[in-house]
């Protein structure tokens, strides 16, 4: 389960760099936790290069307890990799359900690990909410990444409205099963659920922890019923 942490209105790497290590090293005698940072459509070439210098290469904290994964925007990907010490997962936020081809504006999954990553989002509700992605094209740009050997982060979460009506833990399922369709148990080993509480987003409404871990719990129960107990 990936556990997300948000840092607002710091001022300073350094600030930066002492914040984040204090979280990496709370989680360090609990369960194995992977923090994720996914940049979006932002930054640039400068901070791509600054940023892990500054603050990716400082962080410290044990690998064997932690994972810890950045999510650059795709032209920003090599310089990251470059930039970044083998302490910090670089990724990719999404691929594409093509392979090499007469396939415009699209980055194949041969493609990137070629480039030598191996690990992506998919799923993320920017890509389901504004792309038209589909429960079905999730779950098939899961199995691709899976079958190629990466490590995928694979997102669900409810809107505003679904968490309203009180159907959060159907959204989940159902976006949970169309995954299970396609992926079979040894897959698991390589797919970390995301859950991401889209009503949360530019709502106003506040995700507290409580109601983070109890979504965690739902989805909990999932995994131990339809994948396995150790995947709980």
């Amino acid at each position: 389960m990936k556990l997300r942490h948000k840092i607002n209105g710091l001022k300073g790497r350094k600030s930066q760099v002492d914040i984040i290590n204090k979280l990496l090293n709370k989680h360090n005698q609990m369960r194995k936790y992977l923090i994720g940072g996914n940049w979006k459509c932002n930054g640039t070439n400068a901070f791509a290069k600054s940023f892990p210098a500054e603050v990716l290469n400082n962080l410290k904290f044990n690998p064997a307890k932690v994972e810890v994964l950045v999510c650059p925007a795709s032209l920003h990907v090599p310089l990251v990799q470059a930039a970044t010490q083998n302490n910090v997962n670089v990724g990719m936020q999404n691929l594409s359900l093509t392979g090499n081809g007469a396939f415009t504006g699209e980055h194949s999954v041969e493609m990137i690990k070629d480039a030598g990553i191996t690990w992506t989002l998919t799923g993320h509700s920017e890509r389901r909410t504004l792309y038209g992605e589909s429960d079905s094209d999730v779950a098939k740009k899961t199995k691709l990444a899976v079958d190629a050997g990466f490590t995928v982060l694979a997102c669900i979460g409810e809107l505003l409205a679904e968490r309203e009506n009180g159907t959060t833990k159907a959204v989940n399922e159902r976006q949970l099963n169309a995954i299970r369709e396609l992926c079979e148990g040894k897959d698991w080993n390589n797919i970390v659920i995301a859950y991401e509480p889209v009503w949360a987003i530019g709502t106003g409404k506040v995700a507290t922890p409580e109601v983070a871990q109890e979504t965690h719990a739902e989805i909990r129960e999932w995994l131990g019923k339809n994948v396995s107990a150790e995947a709980q």
